[in-house]
């Protein structure tokens, strides 16, 4: 009788190719359809209610609360045209995905029957539980009460016949208890720093917005094959499994031409994501077999966030109707390249700007430099919070794993850029004024950066923080991972850093400093005081390491290590300061960091127990007792001479199969007690601490002798899928 594995294989080669058509041949045609956007709103609205909520995002306007009834009685016009019956408010709570409570568009009346009802209070606030989701604290389980509240800026969509109102989601204190409230806090910090430098170099400058755009690497795996997986099931990647044959090592899949079922799954999910004004763009083979990337046209980073968040819902659900799953893990599979989600940031004014662009002349250019090396003057000064968003246990599986960058913050810039910035630091003095001739030479040479970004700025993949001619790539971030994460962050640190920026220009220009020798000076400055930070070089290296401790980077290796950056006084002061969120507020992210990752680690644990005490022993002393008894068989008919070298083969077979199980199994053993005894501990943090430090480090030295016993047993009786069934199943 087949095994559940070859049952699963069975089932794989089974299945049919999904293919659906779009709604029409232009995507034009269907784009947004299924969005309340500007286009909805003005055929729904009155045009004095479309200007106001308009106002509202663009400039962050509240809406006053009489006004919420007409646009609540606008949107469910709308949706209910599209056969819409329920409403949801869909927020980011701190799991890192979204959540969703539904309601009926329907209220009962005394005669017994019912009206179609959604009017403004429903629209702008509901009132989810706030003790259940993670709080890091903040909430006591009987204290239960929180609320979710409209985010006007992001539009409101449909999935199926449910309308999702995008949401902040506070406790009833008024704390933020997700991704979105600090998220709008720091891209509005942001804003009015960056306007006011502005100022320096356009006055018409009044918004500036950060962007995002996001790639999302994933991999596909056949259901049956997943299901017979329960690693993969439960902890989203693979805890035991030897590497195939052939891997990623002739880089055949990479760019390839897409296997049919893999594009028959990206056209449908291009389709749903078209409907909901997501622009993906663009899709091709990753490194690794199996493994796939989806890219969207940049957008402002809020509503590029909420269109992450709900892809990476979108996908599973397209994936299950493909007889796929889709893995999102950081690292899945052992040595083969893990996944990322790059986030390439930006700044651009409402005069159409892009700060990190260079111009056409002088002046542009100058305005460019001075957000290039405040950018990496923020980076130098809070690289360990730039390290402690992306902690997390999957992305720790990824780091510096010849595949993604190391876990030392760098910023590469380019070796031409770098010469720029090192004849700024030579030809600007601190003490004198600069001659006219010296201030024409330095602004011919910034006239020249359009230049030289065009012929000479390369990537640099080793490098978490790179500068790629028109952003900044930050290339750590995990692929589980909610953008706003990273997005907090780096917005706070340049708003804080574009504010003492401006600060010191000022000082210097009140001193008597003609206003570009007081910018010159300080770019300098910050040129000096930002150099370690820049590398150019290998980040996967173990030069970089040494190098790295040199100029006093700090090399965290560990989620645990750099997650004690969120409780430092530099992280606390930095966002209470820009009114991002509080001290407690940051606290409570710390203790929910620690808790998810011990948390994960534990689930890890477990499944590592159960696989290995349950499936993998159990198949290992089976195929031991076929080795003796074919040993005892050939005793029977052999004479001692022809038995001692018979035999020989089988002997060394059962003892290596014997060290491989008394490891699996003392080990099994010393990691479960060991996590007892961590459970009992009440600090999150050292909970966290002891999982990475006694209980992780045993992963490693089981999986080691259960993948050797996977060379060793008959392939008939292996209980679990193997890598090359999971990775070359197209």
């Amino acid at each position: 009788m087949p095994t559940i594995r070859f049952k699963a294989l069975e089932a794989s080669m089974s299945r049919s190719v999904r293919e659906v058509e779009a709604p029409s041949d232009k995507i034009s045609d269907y784009y947004g359809t299924n969005v309340f956007d500007r286009k909805a709103m003005a055929e729904y609205m009155p045009s004095d209610l479309y200007k106001t909520v308009i106002n509202s995002i663009e400039n962050g306007n509240r809406i006053e609360r009489k006004l919420t009834g007409n646009v609540a009685s606008a949107m469910k016009a709308w949706a209910m045209e599209k056969k819409v019956t329920h409403y949801t408010h869909w927020f980011q709570p701190l799991t890192g995905t979204t959540a969703e409570k539904h309601d009926a568009f329907f209220e009962p009346l005394n005669d017994n029957n019912v009206i179609e009802r959604f009017d403004g209070s429903q629209l702008v606030q509901q009132e989810p539980d706030a003790s259940s989701l993670p709080n890091g604290g903040i909430r006591n389980t009987f204290e239960a009460r929180g609320y979710t509240a409209w985010d006007p800026s992001s539009p409101a969509f449909i999935i199926g016949k449910l309308l999702c109102i995008p949401t902040i989601y506070i406790s009833y204190t008024g704390e933020a208890l997700d991704y979105k409230t600090p998220l709008l806090k720091a891209l509005n910090a942001v804003d009015k720093a960056a306007v006011d430098v502005c100022k320096y170099f356009d006055k018409n400058v009044k918004k500036v917005h950060a962007t995002l755009g996001w790639e999302q690497e994933y991999f596909l795996i056949d259901k049956a094959l997943f299901a017979a997986r329960p690693d993969l099931v439960l902890t989203g990647r693979t805890v035991f499994g030897h590497s195939p044959a052939k891997g990623q090592e002739l880089d055949d899949h990479y760019f390839g031409s897409i296997p049919d079922r893999a594009h028959a799954f990206m056209n449908e999910l291009e389709i749903e994501c078209m409907k909901l004004g997501i622009p993906v763009k663009t899709r091709h083979n990753e490194v690794a077999p199996n493994q796939f990337e989806c890219a969207p046209v940049y957008e402002e980073a809020n509503l590029a966030v909420d269109h992450n968040q709900l892809l990476m819902d979108i996908m599973g659900k397209v994936a299950r109707k493909h007889n796929l799953r889709v893995v999102l893990h950081e690292k899945p599979f052992a040595n083969v390249n893990g996944s990322g989600k790059h986030n390439n940031w930006s700044l651009s004014t409402d005069t159409g700007v892009n700060l990190l662009s260079p111009g056409k002349n002088p002046k542009s250019n100058l305005q460019f430099l001075a957000f290039l090396v405040n950018t990496i003057k923020a980076v130098h000064d809070y690289e360990r919070l730039l390290r402690a968003c992306i902690a997390t246990a999957g992305n720790e599986h990824r780091l510096g794993a010849n595949e993604a960058p190391p876990a030392i913050i760098s910023v590469f810039i380019g070796a031409e850029l770098t010469k720029m910035l090192d004849q700024l630091v030579k030809k600007v003095r601190d003490d004198k004024a600069l001659t006219a001739d010296e201030k024409t030479e330095l602004k011919l040479n910034i006239g020249k950066i359009p230049e030289i970004l065009l012929d000479n700025t390369d990537r640099n993949r080793t490098s978490p923080f790179a500068f790629t001619g028109n952003k900044f790539e930050f290339r750590a971030v995990g692929s589980t991972a909610n953008c706003s994460s990273a997005m907090i962050v780096i917005n706070s640190i340049v708003a804080n850093q574009l504010k003492q920026f401006k600060k010191d220009v000022d000082n210097l220009i009140a001193k008597g400093d003609k206003k570009d020798d007081a910018i010159f000076k300080i770019l300098k400055k910050y040129t000096i005081a930002s150099k370690n930070i820049r590398f150019e070089g290998n980040g996967y290296g173990d030069e970089w390491v040494k190098e790295a401790e040199k100029r006093g980077l700090s090399h965290l290796r560990t989620s645990p290590q750099a997650l004690k950056e969120l409780g430092s006084k530099k992280a606390l002061d930095l966002y209470e300061s820009l009114g991002v969120m509080s001290n407690r507020e940051t606290l409570a992210r710390q203790e929910v960091a620690n808790e998810l990752y011990a948390n994960l680690i534990r689930i890890e644990s477990r499944v590592i127990g159960d696989l290995a005490k349950n499936h993998i022993l159990p198949t290992a002393l089976k195929y031991q007792n076929d080795l003796i008894a074919n040993v005892s068989g050939l005793k029977s008919i052999l004479t001692d001479k022809e038995f001692a070298s018979a035999a020989k083969v089988q002997r060394e077979m059962i003892l290596e199969i014997s060290k491989h199980v008394e490891i699996i199994k003392t080990t099994t053993e010393k990691m479960i007690e060991e996590r007892k005894r961590i459970n009992k501990l009440e600090n999150p943090e050292e909970r966290a601490n002891e999982y990475c430090d006694k209980v992780k480090t045993m992963f490693d030295v089981i999986r080691y002798s259960v993948d050797k016993l996977e060379l060793t047993i008959d392939d008939e009786i292996w209980p679990l899928p193997k890598y090359r069934e999971l990775l070359f199943n197209h």
